[in-house]
């Protein structure tokens, strides 16, 4: 599968981008600790999102992260899509990308500003962007075409992420192969619900995923980080990483 290759080369090959959702009573000094497993296990990047916490939260641990040196490529979402602030800490920061949870489509609510969105993306243009289409919490209007959206997608963002029902819920597999079909090599990240059973199946079709559930204590985003999780997801990275190399042209 021949990769975008700006995407391919800040990330490297199926890239796995852990969430880092700003819990707990001290989510600074958390986050900070879990950027640390994450470095420790190999998973390739991470996402510092104000799931839990705070816009403050996630700026706090922006500084914190800009003063170390870091082997992974950092990321930021400012929830509910807020492209303006997440470009602007990112370029600030040094962060390498930003998620945004849609950048395609028309919703019944939550739309976003795309001529905004455009200059305010035309202005960082070293940021790479991971950006949804007909993602979780987000319902097309009646009459919405999903291939429309998706070609509009992939003018607007590096990749195209494709989540499920919500945040921990599996992402058909279906869904994950009507993107891959539509969008073609354009790069593809699966953003909700990869486990260690269901993640092997889904990365083989796709360049990459956002994880963050299935590496909590109990399955709880507000749990702290489990390592053996971490480090069982990342076994079944390796397999789906050995299964692509296997296809690529000698």
């Amino acid at each position: 599968m021949k990769l975008n290759n700006r995407y391919n080369r800040v990330f490297g090959k199926i890239p796995i981008f852990g969430m880092i959702h700003l819990a707990g009573q001290n989510p600074v000094k958390r986050a900070l600790e879990e950027l640390t497993l994450f470095e420790e296990e190999g998973v390739d990047g991470a996402i510092i999102e104000n799931y839990h916490g705070s816009v403050e939260d996630v700026i706090a641990t922006l500084q914190e992260t800009s003063k170390r040196k870091s082997n992974i490529v950092l990321g930021v979402n400012v929830l509910p899509n807020e492209f303006h602030q997440s470009l602007a800490l990112a370029k600030r920061y040094g962060a390498d990308f930003v998620q945004l949870d849609q950048v395609a489509g028309t919703y019944r609510y939550g739309q976003l500003d795309f001529k905004h969105y455009e200059k305010v993306k035309s202005q960082h243009p070293e940021i790479i962007v991971l950006g949804g289409v007909w993602p979780k919490y987000y319902h097309p209007i009646e009459g919405s075409n999903l291939e429309k959206d998706l070609r509009i997608g992939m003018q607007r963002a590096e990749a195209i992420v494709v989540t499920g029902a919500g945040t921990g819920k599996e992402t058909p597999f279906d869904k994950i192969k009507r993107f891959r079909e539509i969008i073609g090599e354009h790069p593809l990240v699966v953003g909700a619900g990869l486990t260690p059973e269901n993640a092997y199946e889904q990365l083989c079709i796709s360049n990459g995923a956002i994880v963050g559930t299935t590496l909590k204590l109990d399955d709880n985003t507000y749990n702290p980080m489990d390592r053996q999780r971490v480090r069982d997801f990342m076994s079944v990275v390796r397999k789906a990483r050995e299964y692509q190399e296997n296809l690529a042209p000698k």
